[in-house]
Protein backbone atom coordinates (compact mmCIF):
# COMPACT_ATOMS: atom_id res chain seq x y z
CA UNK A 1 0.00 0.00 0.00
CA UNK A 2 3.21 2.34 0.56
CA UNK A 3 4.36 1.87 -2.58
CA UNK A 4 1.47 2.51 -3.96
CA UNK A 5 1.26 5.97 -2.49
CA UNK A 6 4.69 6.76 -3.44
CA UNK A 7 4.45 5.95 -6.94
CA UNK A 8 2.31 9.09 -8.11
CA UNK A 9 5.13 11.30 -5.93
CA UNK A 10 7.95 10.11 -7.42
CA UNK A 11 6.78 9.85 -11.14
CA UNK A 12 5.58 13.99 -10.42
CA UNK A 13 9.18 13.83 -8.78
CA UNK A 14 10.85 13.04 -11.97
CA UNK A 15 8.44 14.91 -14.09
CA UNK A 16 9.31 18.22 -12.05
CA UNK A 17 12.85 17.29 -12.15
CA UNK A 18 12.57 17.44 -15.65
CA UNK A 19 10.80 20.81 -16.18
CA UNK A 20 13.21 22.39 -13.90
CA UNK A 21 16.11 21.14 -15.65
CA UNK A 22 14.84 22.58 -19.06
CA UNK A 23 12.83 25.32 -18.10
CA UNK A 24 15.25 28.12 -19.15
CA UNK A 25 14.97 26.99 -22.79
CA UNK A 26 11.55 25.96 -22.87
CA UNK A 27 11.13 29.51 -21.85
CA UNK A 28 13.07 30.58 -24.58
CA UNK A 29 11.43 28.58 -27.21
CA UNK A 30 8.12 30.36 -26.04
CA UNK A 31 9.49 33.31 -26.03
CA UNK A 32 11.31 33.69 -29.57
CA UNK A 33 7.79 32.15 -31.15
CA UNK A 34 5.76 34.93 -29.34
CA UNK A 35 8.18 37.64 -28.44
CA UNK A 36 6.11 38.47 -25.15
CA UNK A 37 7.72 36.93 -22.00
CA UNK A 38 4.34 37.49 -20.09
CA UNK A 39 2.41 35.09 -23.04
CA UNK A 40 5.79 32.86 -22.84
CA UNK A 41 5.29 32.37 -19.16
CA UNK A 42 1.97 30.94 -19.79
CA UNK A 43 2.89 28.69 -22.20
CA UNK A 44 5.02 27.18 -19.60
CA UNK A 45 2.61 26.71 -17.02
CA UNK A 46 0.16 25.04 -19.88
CA UNK A 47 3.22 22.92 -20.68
CA UNK A 48 4.06 21.80 -17.43
CA UNK A 49 0.09 21.12 -16.58
CA UNK A 50 0.18 18.67 -20.21
CA UNK A 51 4.03 16.97 -18.80
CA UNK A 52 2.59 16.11 -15.59
CA UNK A 53 0.08 14.02 -17.44
CA UNK A 54 2.78 12.17 -19.85
CA UNK A 55 3.88 8.91 -19.04
CA UNK A 56 7.74 9.32 -19.27
CA UNK A 57 8.45 5.55 -19.48
CA UNK A 58 7.70 6.26 -22.74
CA UNK A 59 9.42 9.30 -23.58
CA UNK A 60 12.12 8.66 -25.53
CA UNK A 61 13.71 12.27 -25.39
CA UNK A 62 12.73 14.34 -22.63
CA UNK A 63 13.95 17.74 -23.76
CA UNK A 64 12.45 16.97 -27.31
CA UNK A 65 9.29 16.23 -25.76
CA UNK A 66 9.31 19.13 -23.74
CA UNK A 67 9.99 21.31 -26.50
CA UNK A 68 7.41 19.34 -28.65
CA UNK A 69 4.59 20.07 -25.51
CA UNK A 70 5.64 24.35 -25.47
CA UNK A 71 5.99 24.97 -29.17
CA UNK A 72 2.58 23.40 -29.87
CA UNK A 73 1.01 25.53 -27.24
CA UNK A 74 3.58 28.55 -28.27
CA UNK A 75 1.55 28.41 -31.80
CA UNK A 76 -1.89 28.01 -30.40
CA UNK A 77 -1.19 31.15 -28.56
CA UNK A 78 0.47 32.76 -31.63
CA UNK A 79 -2.20 32.49 -33.70
CA UNK A 80 -4.39 34.39 -30.66
CA UNK A 81 -1.68 37.58 -30.50
CA UNK A 82 -1.81 38.01 -34.05
CA UNK A 83 -5.68 38.82 -34.22
CA UNK A 84 -5.09 40.79 -31.23
CA UNK A 85 -1.84 42.95 -32.57
CA UNK A 86 -4.18 43.69 -35.47
CA UNK A 87 -5.54 45.77 -33.31
CA UNK A 88 -2.67 47.36 -31.39
CA UNK A 89 -1.96 50.82 -31.10
CA UNK A 90 1.12 51.89 -33.64
CA UNK A 91 4.02 49.81 -34.34
CA UNK A 92 4.15 46.36 -32.23
CA UNK A 93 7.49 45.52 -30.59
CA UNK A 94 9.09 42.36 -28.26
CA UNK A 95 9.04 42.67 -24.72
CA UNK A 96 12.42 43.84 -23.63
CA UNK A 97 14.77 41.24 -21.58
CA UNK A 98 17.03 41.95 -19.67
CA UNK A 99 19.68 39.69 -20.12
CA UNK A 100 22.78 38.37 -18.67
CA UNK A 101 26.03 39.64 -20.18
CA UNK A 102 27.36 36.04 -20.97
CA UNK A 103 24.65 35.93 -23.03
CA UNK A 104 26.66 37.77 -25.59
CA UNK A 105 29.26 35.07 -25.89
CA UNK A 106 26.83 32.92 -27.40
CA UNK A 107 26.82 35.02 -30.98
CA UNK A 108 23.56 32.43 -32.13
CA UNK A 109 21.34 32.72 -28.83
CA UNK A 110 21.98 36.38 -28.77
CA UNK A 111 21.20 36.89 -32.21
CA UNK A 112 17.98 35.09 -32.15
CA UNK A 113 16.50 36.76 -28.85
CA UNK A 114 17.46 39.97 -30.58
CA UNK A 115 14.79 42.82 -30.83
CA UNK A 116 15.94 42.93 -34.65
CA UNK A 117 15.43 39.21 -35.42
CA UNK A 118 11.97 39.17 -33.45
CA UNK A 119 10.76 41.80 -35.91
CA UNK A 120 12.00 39.53 -38.39
CA UNK A 121 10.42 35.69 -37.25
CA UNK A 122 7.38 38.49 -37.25
CA UNK A 123 7.28 38.59 -40.96
CA UNK A 124 7.13 34.17 -40.69
CA UNK A 125 3.78 32.49 -40.71
CA UNK A 126 3.57 30.72 -37.30
CA UNK A 127 4.51 27.54 -38.60
CA UNK A 128 7.80 28.83 -40.43
CA UNK A 129 8.51 30.76 -37.13
CA UNK A 130 8.33 27.71 -34.99
CA UNK A 131 10.23 25.66 -37.44
CA UNK A 132 13.33 28.14 -37.67
CA UNK A 133 13.26 28.54 -34.57
CA UNK A 134 13.40 24.88 -33.26
CA UNK A 135 15.92 23.85 -36.29
CA UNK A 136 18.15 27.01 -36.34
CA UNK A 137 18.56 27.83 -32.92
CA UNK A 138 17.62 24.92 -30.98
CA UNK A 139 18.93 21.79 -34.01
CA UNK A 140 16.53 19.51 -33.50
CA UNK A 141 16.23 17.11 -36.11
CA UNK A 142 13.27 16.89 -38.45
CA UNK A 143 11.61 14.49 -37.09
CA UNK A 144 10.96 15.57 -33.59
CA UNK A 145 10.39 19.39 -35.53
CA UNK A 146 7.70 17.32 -37.37
CA UNK A 147 5.63 16.34 -34.34
CA UNK A 148 5.78 19.54 -33.05
CA UNK A 149 4.26 21.08 -35.90
CA UNK A 150 1.96 18.63 -36.54
CA UNK A 151 3.46 18.01 -40.14
CA UNK A 152 5.65 15.60 -41.66
CA UNK A 153 9.53 15.29 -42.21
CA UNK A 154 9.65 16.00 -45.73
CA UNK A 155 7.29 19.50 -45.06
CA UNK A 156 9.08 20.49 -42.48
CA UNK A 157 12.31 20.71 -44.95
CA UNK A 158 10.67 22.93 -47.15
CA UNK A 159 9.23 24.77 -44.68
CA UNK A 160 12.93 25.30 -43.29
CA UNK A 161 14.19 26.08 -46.87
CA UNK A 162 11.79 28.72 -47.17
CA UNK A 163 11.88 30.29 -43.75
CA UNK A 164 15.71 30.55 -44.51
CA UNK A 165 15.52 32.22 -47.19
CA UNK A 166 13.01 34.74 -45.64
CA UNK A 167 15.28 35.73 -42.65
CA UNK A 168 18.50 36.06 -44.79
CA UNK A 169 16.55 38.16 -46.95
CA UNK A 170 14.97 40.50 -44.34
CA UNK A 171 17.64 40.06 -41.71
CA UNK A 172 19.75 43.14 -40.61
CA UNK A 173 23.41 43.32 -40.67
CA UNK A 174 23.94 43.76 -37.18
CA UNK A 175 27.78 43.30 -37.43
CA UNK A 176 29.84 44.81 -35.00
CA UNK A 177 33.08 43.92 -32.38
CA UNK A 178 32.66 44.58 -29.17
CA UNK A 179 34.79 47.44 -28.95
CA UNK A 180 32.55 49.44 -31.79
CA UNK A 181 29.46 48.07 -29.49
CA UNK A 182 31.05 49.51 -26.85
CA UNK A 183 31.74 53.30 -28.04
CA UNK A 184 28.39 53.46 -30.34
CA UNK A 185 26.73 52.94 -26.45
CA UNK A 186 28.78 54.85 -24.82
CA UNK A 187 28.47 57.93 -27.61
CA UNK A 188 24.43 57.09 -27.63
CA UNK A 189 24.29 57.50 -24.15
CA UNK A 190 26.08 60.92 -23.94
CA UNK A 191 23.96 62.47 -26.92
CA UNK A 192 20.69 61.24 -25.25
CA UNK A 193 21.58 62.50 -21.58
CA UNK A 194 22.89 66.19 -22.93
CA UNK A 195 20.49 66.43 -25.70
CA UNK A 196 23.13 66.88 -28.30
CA UNK A 197 21.83 66.90 -31.85
CA UNK A 198 24.85 66.81 -33.50
CA UNK A 199 26.29 64.26 -31.02
CA UNK A 200 23.55 62.22 -32.10
CA UNK A 201 23.68 62.48 -35.98
CA UNK A 202 27.67 61.64 -35.86
CA UNK A 203 26.73 57.88 -34.43
CA UNK A 204 23.27 57.35 -36.84
CA UNK A 205 23.93 55.77 -40.16
CA UNK A 206 22.28 57.65 -43.02
CA UNK A 207 19.47 55.02 -42.88
CA UNK A 208 18.81 54.33 -39.82
CA UNK A 209 15.26 53.21 -38.43
CA UNK A 210 13.45 54.01 -35.28
CA UNK A 211 10.02 52.60 -33.89
CA UNK A 212 8.20 53.37 -30.98
CA UNK A 213 5.95 50.86 -29.22
CA UNK A 214 3.89 52.84 -26.57
CA UNK A 215 0.31 50.68 -26.97
CA UNK A 216 -1.24 53.74 -26.94
CA UNK A 217 -0.62 53.49 -23.10
CA UNK A 218 2.42 55.64 -23.43
CA UNK A 219 3.46 58.50 -26.26
CA UNK A 220 5.45 57.12 -29.10
CA UNK A 221 5.59 57.76 -32.79
CA UNK A 222 3.23 55.79 -34.89
CA UNK A 223 5.09 54.66 -37.63
CA UNK A 224 8.63 54.13 -38.48
CA UNK A 225 11.17 56.72 -38.56
CA UNK A 226 13.59 56.71 -41.55
CA UNK A 227 16.60 58.85 -41.43
CA UNK A 228 19.46 60.18 -39.42
CA UNK A 229 18.04 63.60 -39.57
CA UNK A 230 14.20 62.98 -38.44
CA UNK A 231 15.20 60.22 -35.92
CA UNK A 232 17.90 62.54 -33.74
CA UNK A 233 15.16 65.13 -33.25
CA UNK A 234 12.54 62.83 -32.95
CA UNK A 235 14.88 61.76 -29.59
CA UNK A 236 15.81 64.87 -28.91
CA UNK A 237 12.03 66.27 -28.95
CA UNK A 238 11.40 63.40 -27.44
CA UNK A 239 12.68 62.46 -24.52
CA UNK A 240 11.02 63.88 -21.13
CA UNK A 241 13.57 66.12 -19.87
CA UNK A 242 11.40 68.84 -18.29
CA UNK A 243 10.39 68.28 -14.83
CA UNK A 244 11.72 65.56 -14.46
CA UNK A 245 15.85 64.61 -13.73
CA UNK A 246 16.65 62.02 -16.45
CA UNK A 247 18.68 59.04 -16.64
CA UNK A 248 20.36 56.49 -19.20
CA UNK A 249 21.78 53.11 -17.87
CA UNK A 250 23.78 50.99 -20.26
CA UNK A 251 22.12 47.59 -20.07
CA UNK A 252 22.45 44.29 -22.13
CA UNK A 253 18.50 43.78 -23.43
CA UNK A 254 17.95 41.15 -25.76
CA UNK A 255 21.70 39.93 -26.07
CA UNK A 256 22.34 43.22 -27.36
CA UNK A 257 23.34 46.87 -26.08
CA UNK A 258 20.56 49.01 -24.96
CA UNK A 259 19.82 52.22 -22.64
CA UNK A 260 17.65 52.04 -20.02
CA UNK A 261 15.88 55.42 -19.65
CA UNK A 262 14.79 56.45 -16.05
CA UNK A 263 12.48 59.33 -15.24
CA UNK A 264 12.97 60.45 -11.48
CA UNK A 265 14.21 57.28 -10.83
CA UNK A 266 11.01 55.25 -12.53
CA UNK A 267 11.55 53.17 -15.64
CA UNK A 268 10.09 55.30 -18.62
CA UNK A 269 11.53 53.21 -21.89
CA UNK A 270 14.20 51.88 -23.55
CA UNK A 271 16.10 52.18 -26.08
CA UNK A 272 17.62 49.10 -27.97
CA UNK A 273 20.58 49.64 -30.38
CA UNK A 274 21.57 47.64 -33.18
CA UNK A 275 25.38 48.20 -34.70
CA UNK A 276 25.94 48.30 -38.20
CA UNK A 277 29.40 49.03 -38.88
CA UNK A 278 30.48 50.92 -35.84
CA UNK A 279 27.44 53.34 -36.79
CA UNK A 280 23.62 52.73 -35.17
CA UNK A 281 21.07 51.33 -37.57
CA UNK A 282 18.45 50.63 -35.58
CA UNK A 283 16.89 51.89 -32.71
CA UNK A 284 13.77 50.42 -31.19
CA UNK A 285 12.13 52.36 -28.25
CA UNK A 286 9.45 50.53 -25.94
CA UNK A 287 7.58 52.76 -23.82
CA UNK A 288 4.59 50.40 -23.28
CA UNK A 289 4.47 50.40 -19.38
CA UNK A 290 3.16 46.70 -19.77
CA UNK A 291 6.08 45.44 -21.46
CA UNK A 292 8.56 46.70 -18.93
CA UNK A 293 8.46 44.55 -16.12
CA UNK A 294 11.35 42.41 -17.18
CA UNK A 295 13.94 45.06 -17.36
CA UNK A 296 14.19 45.32 -13.61
CA UNK A 297 15.56 41.95 -13.23
CA UNK A 298 17.80 39.47 -15.35
CA UNK A 299 15.81 36.93 -17.33
CA UNK A 300 17.92 33.80 -18.40
CA UNK A 301 17.81 32.58 -21.88
CA UNK A 302 19.52 29.27 -22.96
CA UNK A 303 19.52 26.58 -25.85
Amino acid sequence: MDGEDRRPEARIGSATQAFVTHRNLLFTVAYEMLGSAADAEDVLQETWLRWVRVDLDAVRDQRAYLIRITTREALTRLRTLRRRKESYVGPWLPEPLLTAPDVAHDVELADSVSMAMLMVLETLTPTERAVFVLREVFDLNYDDIAAAVGKNAAAVRQTAHRARAHVAARRPRGDASPAEIRRALEAFQLAIETGDLQGLMNILAPDVVALGDGGGLAKAALRPMVGADRVARMLEVGLPRVGGELAAQPAQINGGPALIIRLDGRIDHVLSIRIDDGMIGGIYIVRNPEKLSRVERETVVSR
